[in-house]
């Protein structure tokens, strides 16, 4: 497994990640130890792919993924009631999957998705979601590129909240959809977390670490020798990629999770 840290490539693509310029937190992850780095990303056609290319081959850093949550903000999700809204959400996430392409990255489609109580009901919802995602995950297979579905906790969105339910959504969109889980979010809505990571263990190809919290693992009180070690044992091999408050200060945030992280990948 290999770590990594959520770094906005455009400007407050979420808060999740520190507020500092993509370079500086390119830098600091470097600097720390990290991996990786996954970019939040708004729009990504704001973005030159031999820049981002470059500079993170500079640190020695890949991408492992992209976020696209900023597009709900913009009234784009793949649930609109807006059938040119759900359009508007597909033509995003094939932008982004056109920026995997060039970075070797997967795509998360995480609040992108949208809401149920936004106007079509779960049912309806859900459809569209499916729908969607089939669209875009068709255009990725042509690029070489999988897309993520990211399970969210109810305080987020009322779709798609636990991973059994984005693990038959994902099934249902194509061979090339797998999961993103994020021990944040599983501490909320999963009866046991690593029971759910074991049962969705064929499908998961990213991980998203925050404690209880949403601070650095470490900071809260969720068992992350427990949970590497069901990861281990199910057999994953990827990031282990930190989405969380930057408290006290980025630096910090940064040190404390690759500290806390770090020993579990070697024991």
């Amino acid at each position: 497994m290999k770590l990594s840290i959520v770094a906005n490539a455009t400007p407050k693509a979420t808060p999740l990640a520190a507020d500092i310029p993509l370079e500086e937190a390119v830098r600091l992850a470097a600097e720390v130890g990290f991996d990786g780095v996954e970019l939040a990303i708004g729009d990504p056609k704001g973005l030159d792919p031999a820049s981002v290319k470059r500079l993170l081959g500079a640190h020695g850093l890949e991408v492992p993924a992209l976020g696209t949550g900023a597009a709900y903000a913009e009234g784009l999700s793949l649930s609109h009631p807006e059938a040119a809204r759900r359009e508007g959400a597909v033509s995003r996430l094939k932008a982004h999957v056109d920026l995997a392409a060039e970075l070797g990255a997967y795509v998360i489609v995480g609040l992108i998705r949208g809401r149920a109580k936004d106007g079509l009901g779960p049912e309806r919802a859900t459809e569209c979601v499916v729908a969607g995602m089939r669209e875009v995950a068709r255009y990725a297979a042509g690029r070489g590129v999988k897309l993520l579905l990211e399970p969210l906790n109810r305080f987020e969105t009322d779709l798609l909240n636990t991973v059994a339910d984005a693990l038959a959504v994902a099934e249902a969109a194509g061979d090339n959809v797998g999961l993103l889980v994020d021990t944040f979010h599983m501490n909320i809505e999963e009866p046991s977390i690593t029971g759910s990571l074991r049962e969705a263990a064929r499908r998961i190809w990213h991980v998203h670490v925050a404690d209880s919290n949403r601070w650095a693992p470490g900071c809260g009180h969720l068992d992350f020798r427990e949970i590497v070690g069901t990861l281990r044992d199910s057999g994953y091999q990827g990031y282990l990629s930190a989405e969380i408050l930057h408290k006290p200060e980025a630096r910090a945030a940064y040190a404390r999770t690759r500290e806390h992280l770090a020993p579990l990948l070697i024991s």
